[in-house]
């Protein structure tokens, strides 16, 4: 079997949370793989230029790469397609928030999150560093929103309840499940699993010819897109359920140790 394409999750799958960087391990794997000939790089939630750092500036570890879930696509290290919010969506979303205590949203202008609804503490519980770097706003830009975020206080179960009725009550904008307390929001019907099959067929690539990595509720479509799709330990319970096949902890760099095969032209996966 050849695997062309690996593509990771990074929070919770390469990087654990509450870390900066990846280990040098998971730098060295992507490296392996890519000098095996197969494109490797991250898929995440995150806004493309903010990504080298977690890999300790080595952008070369991105040059493939899906960022704010999928709605940036990059080869070689250039962008090749972005998608954007609808900006009504958005501010319907501020409507619905309205009625739900300690939640908020904010959204971004290149790499600056702008407060638009919402306490900056209620913020700070939820996601610390964009509570440190946001600017409070009043407004919603007509256009050109790449990536937006609900933010929620309260356990998984009260994030799964306002991404529910966010889904019911908005149009033009899915939102999803990636941790307690935060939600992404995309452009209805585009995900991490449209970029990837987008991707797989500008790529000729097939999908039992590309392996996937995650853990949570933004990883579900991408999982459902390629044949191999894995798991880590800990993903959120729905992940699990999702993934075909199943690794160790991000702690253990479980991701890495799996591509290091991969690249050695092994399958280390089973059920």
């Amino acid at each position: 079997m050849a695997i062309k394409l690996i593509l990771t999750d990074i929070d919770g799958t390469v990087l654990p949370y509450g870390k900066k960087t990846v280990t040098p391990r998971c730098v060295s794997a992507f490296h392996a793989a890519m000098d095996a000939g197969i494109l490797a790089g991250p898929a995440s939630g995150r806004f493309y230029s903010w990504i080298p750092s977690f890999f300790g500036g080595d952008a070369s570890c991105c040059a493939t790469a899906l960022a704010t879930n999928g709605s940036q696509v990059y080869l070689g290290g250039e962008k090749v397609l972005q998608k954007e919010l609808p900006a009504e969506g958005i501010r319907r979303a501020l409507e619905v928030l309205a009625d739900v205590p300690r939640s908020g949203l904010i959204f971004f202008e290149g790499a600056t999150p702008y407060l638009v609804q919402g306490d900056r503490e209620d913020l700070r519980e939820c996601f610390p560093s964009y509570a440190e770097t946001c600017v409070d706003r009043d407004d919603v830009p007509a256009a050109g929103i790449t990536k937006a975020n609900v933010f929620m206080c309260g356990d998984i179960e009260r994030t799964r309840e306002v991404v529910a009725l966010l889904n019911r009550e908005v149009g033009g904008i899915d939102f999803d499940v990636p941790q307690r307390a935060f939600s992404n929001a995309m452009p209805a019907g585009w995900n991490k699993g449209a970029a990837v099959e987008w991707l797989l067929e500008r790529l000729g690539i097939a999908r039992d010819e590309a392996v996937v990595f995650g853990d949570a509720g933004n990883d579900l479509q991408m999982f459902a897109a390629v044949e191999h799709s894995v798991a880590v330990a800990g993903a959120l319970p729905e992940a699990r359920e999702a993934a075909r096949w199943h690794i160790g902890a991000v702690e253990d760099d479980a991701v890495p140790a799996a591509i290091e095969a991969i690249a050695a032209g092994e399958f280390p996966f089973s059920s």
